[in-house]
């Protein structure tokens, strides 16, 4: 068993908020939104366990440090400014309304650019699910720091992108939801659409607007409410199934995140819980068949084995959930049988904690490759209450 995590998972942070420039602050930080989004969660985490101050407000700096340098035009770009298009005043006020970049190195490809998918990946834009994360993140800092701000931000956010990244096809029929959009949200980069967003974007939505009821204090709020619809159409239907580790940790995560939300009374598509247990089973099953976790730690990504870590961390408190609160759930037989079936893949959580524990691994050229989502991911899975909880 791994033990004392919070001095390892404050080692690791420590190293990446000076590795990125956040602290000590560099003019030229290195802030890149998935990385972030689960920085903030994590040090959300530190700080509650231990209740050192530290920790809150460097998720506070980390936060305004993303809205400075991601809410903003690139310097490479010929537009300054938000990109939003607000002024200084009132772009700080809304620094979200606007989207976020990725923090791509490459700038994004012009109009008139012929679209290479292997480039594609290091250019710059804006994604959906990084927007989902970062909506996430700032709610967990509203709800610890009992700061409305935040969340407000975060419904900001989710307006902005539901309302540019959904669509209608032209021939009519379900929505969906472009995977990769411009800089400036006025055109699709990558039309096609990630097979868990519209989940993401429904479970999200749907926790943003429990807490932001909660500020509002009107039993009428309306919130995101035609926004959740609209998404929860998109939902409808769709194949969840994937053996990817990074895929099966958000599917699980999701679980976990609607059972939260569900005793909170705050989902509104609760039959949803047994069909995302359900393909979290099927695809753990393909996965473990698939894939040996004995391999080089040079032919392996970090980042998406600890995405499947925190997940299996989220379904040990969703199998809680459902026994503590029976009586809530006592409908979902499937899903608790799912989840007893589940519980055999557990004992992977250490297995890969472990193995990337291990410094030897660290120092791969996989590992170092993507160094700094790696270095948050283990944090975060080392010690994921901060990212799972939405308490």
């Amino acid at each position: 068993m791994i033990v004392q995590r919070t001095p390892m998972v404050n080692e690791i942070m420590t190293e990446y908020a000076r590795s990125t420039g956040l602290s000590p602050s560099r003019t030229s930080p290195q802030r890149y939104l998935w990385t972030d989004a689960f920085a903030v969660c994590n040090f959300l985490g530190l700080y509650r366990q231990t209740g050192d101050e530290h920790y809150r407000s460097l998720a506070s700096l980390l936060i305004d440090q993303v809205h400075a340098v991601l809410g903003r035009h690139r310097a490479d770009d010929s537009r300054s400014g938000w990109i939003s298009g607000l002024d200084e005043h009132e772009g700080a006020e809304h620094p979200t309304i606007g989207g976020l970049r990725i923090g791509k190195e490459m700038n994004e490809r012009r109009p008139e650019d012929p679209f290479d998918e292997h480039l594609e990946w290091d250019r710059d834009g804006q994604y959906y699910h990084y927007l989902v994360q970062w909506m996430h993140s700032l709610d967990r800092m509203s709800v610890v720091t009992e700061d409305p701000t935040y969340n407000r931000w975060a419904i900001e956010l989710a307006k902005t992108a539901h309302a540019r990244f959904s669509y209608i096809p032209e021939g009519g029929g379900q929505g969906r939801i472009y995977w990769k959009m411009s800089i400036d949200l006025s055109s699709p980069l990558v039309s096609s659409m990630s097979q868990h967003d519209p989940l993401d974007g429904l479970i999200t939505y749907s926790e943003l607007q429990a807490t932001g009821r909660k500020y509002s204090g009107r039993p009428g709020w309306a919130g995101l409410s035609k926004e959740i619809s609209d998404i929860a159409s998109i939902c409808k239907g769709r194949g969840l199934i994937t053996d990817d580790p990074l895929g099966l940790g958000g599917l699980l995560t999701g679980a976990c995140k609607i059972t939260q939300l569900v005793l909170e009374d705050s989902f509104t598509q609760p039959d949803l819980l047994e069909t995302v247990v359900a393909s979290s089973l099927m695809g753990l099953d393909s996965f473990v068949r698939r894939v040996s976790l004995s391999t080089s730690a040079d032919y392996r990504l970090a980042f998406r084995e600890l995405g499947l870590s925190i997940g299996l961390e989220a379904a040990q408190r969703l199998k809680g959930h459902l026994e503590q609160n029976s009586g809530v759930f006592k409908k979902y037989e499937s899903a608790r049988s799912d989840m007893e079936m589940l519980k055999q893949y557990f004992p992977l959580r250490e297995a890969i904690n472990a193995f990337w524990l291990k410094r030897e691994n660290r120092e791969s050229a996989a590992w170092q490759a993507h160094r700094n989502i790696n270095m948050v991911m283990l944090a975060a899975s080392l010690s994921p209450d901060g990212y799972i909880s939405l308490q």
